[in-house]
């Protein structure tokens, strides 16, 4: 990586490492192995979304092309005309509701956020009592909105 871009890298890690980010502990970095081009940070899901109370980690690799290609993150805005996963834009715009009560689950389950649904457990644990892994169990339940007959035929089809 050129130097220019390392410095670059340098300046801007220092900025946020003062930012008052930092400071109410919403978001942290670090360097990994002493390399400015890979990071590791964590951010808590920003408030009034299903994402609040979540820690978030992410892995943060810095290109070669930087500044030019610099990572973007979605969790405060929503993008579903340009989704990442077309199931959940999909349930975005049809049923926000069961977006919000999914997005609050998976944040409860792989971000330690403060939202369980007893319901949606005792679905994954049934689908797992009959042989499937946990996160298959979880996405194919996600992906028919909670309902367990359509999750399961779609798992043994």
């Amino acid at each position: 990586m050129a130097n220019m871009a390392v410095s670059r890298i340098k300046r801007e890690f220092k900025e946020v490492l003062k930012s008052e980010e930092i400071v109410q502990c919403s978001i942290k970095l670090d360097m990994v192995n002493d390399n400015f081009t890979e990071l590791r940070g964590e951010i808590a899901g920003p408030p009034d979304t299903p994402y609040e109370g979540g820690k978030f980690v992410l892995e943060i690799k810095v290109p070669e092309t930087y500044p030019f290609n610099p990572p973007k993150a979605l969790l405060a805005a929503a993008e579903p005309d340009d989704p990442q996963d077309a199931v959940v834009a999909t349930q975005y715009k049809e049923s926000h509701e069961m977006f919000i009560l999914t997005a609050k689950h998976w944040t409860n389950v792989y971000a330690g956020g403060p939202f369980a649904n007893p319901d949606f457990d005792q679905k994954v644990q049934r689908l797992r009592d009959m042989g499937i892994p946990e996160y298959d169990a979880r996405a194919a339940l996600s992906r028919h909105n909670w309902h367990l007959e359509r999750a399961s035929e779609q798992l043994f089809s």
